[in-house]
């Protein structure tokens, strides 16, 4: 096949299949978020282009064309602009990926990569901010099985601020039962591993959940699991998430939470109050399982309106004192006034 008429999605296979999971070492999350990008382009091709993939070459996906493709999506079907840049992203990556391999390639990776992101105003996610609200929700589950179970999706997303992957994809092994303060492993993400010790409290909920889902603690089986036909299998993400929008509903009647409270929200809420707390950022972006320390400070690091108080209140006294408005003399009240 000459250099000019390589076919554009003749390498997705490997891309997705073999680099990401096992070279990349990527998570799930990661190799649906790239293959939904992959498809939505191929469906553009094909059906907004007129383009057959097997005629889709590399040497067809100029900068123009990815440019096109990113104001469709964001102009036409009205895709949020991080929602674009994402799958730009997908592409950008997987043409990276075939260049790296063809160095033929190498000219048209270079050209797309030119293509501009949508800017996005950084706005800072809201966190739970009451400690009553707080701990309203982290208790909120009833006092049944399930509820224990409820409790303890709540109460480890919080201490451990992990994400709300990295909790279901936990199996029993994860869990460390051998210490006071449990101790689990966590697969993150680019299946780094890192080990975070949970708060007694915690600990003494995960014991009590241990001994009445876990009693025989088969190493194998999924720490957090839903039971279909008999089989213990993974919680679902959406499933965590569904059960925490429940508890926050019932919060929200008597205090006050953000709009949307997710598994991640109680993730920021943590970061955040460690930040606030003084825990060295560094320390903060390993507990947080960050590979870039840049991603704490952008997201993690907003100050409580205490804090702002105290700095506003900080070297001011050189700012003058309040005086009365109004003079006394009648004289310059009515000049003042325009009655003069």
């Amino acid at each position: 096949m000459k250099e000019q008429e390589v076919l554009f999605f003749s390498r997705t296979y490997d891309f997705l299949h073999v680099y990401l999971p096992k070279e990349k070492s990527g998570s799930n999350h990661t190799l649906i978020t790239y293959k939904q990008g992959l498809k939505t382009f191929r469906s553009y091709v094909n059906d907004v282009k007129g383009i057959a993939s097997n005629k889709f070459l590399f040497k067809d996906c100029t900068y123009d064309f990815l440019l096109d493709y990113r104001n469709y999506l964001h102009d036409d079907q009205d895709l949020k602009k991080r929602t674009v840049n994402n799958k730009i992203a997908s592409i950008k990556s997987y043409v990276g990926y075939a260049a790296a391999r063809d160095i033929s390639l190498q000219q048209f990776a270079f050209a797309i990569g030119q293509v501009p992101y949508y800017s996005e105003p950084k706005v800072q996610q809201p966190i739970i901010e009451s400690t009553e609200a707080l701990a309203a929700l982290l208790g909120m589950p009833p006092n049944t099985k399930k509820g224990l179970r409820d409790k303890v999706i709540l109460c480890v997303l919080y201490d451990s601020g992990i994400r709300v992957f990295e909790l279901v994809s936990m199996d029993v092994r994860n869990v460390c039962t051998d210490y006071e303060d449990i101790k689990i492993r966590i697969h993150g993400k680019g299946n780094k591993e890192r080990c975070l010790v949970l708060d007694k409290k915690t600990s003494a909920i995960v014991r009590q959940y241990m001994k009445e889902f876990h009693p025989d603690a088969y190493p194998d089986e999924p720490f957090i699991y839903t039971e279909i036909g008999g089989t213990r299998k993974h919680m679902s993400e959406r499933n965590v998430q569904k059960l925490i929008r429940k508890y926050a509903d019932k919060v929200r009647e008597s205090y006050d939470l953000p709009a949307s409270v997710s598994p991640h929200t109680l993730r920021r809420t943590r970061g955040t109050g460690l930040y606030r707390d003084g825990v060295d950022l560094a320390a903060i972006s390993v507990f947080l399982g960050h590979a870039d320390m840049k991603t704490t400070r952008d997201h993690y690091t907003s100050p409580s309106l205490e804090q702002l108080r105290e700095i506003a209140n900080r070297r001011t006294d050189t700012i003058p004192d309040e005086e009365q408005l109004w003079p006394d003399d009648e004289n310059e009240i009515t000049r003042l006034l325009g009655l003069d």
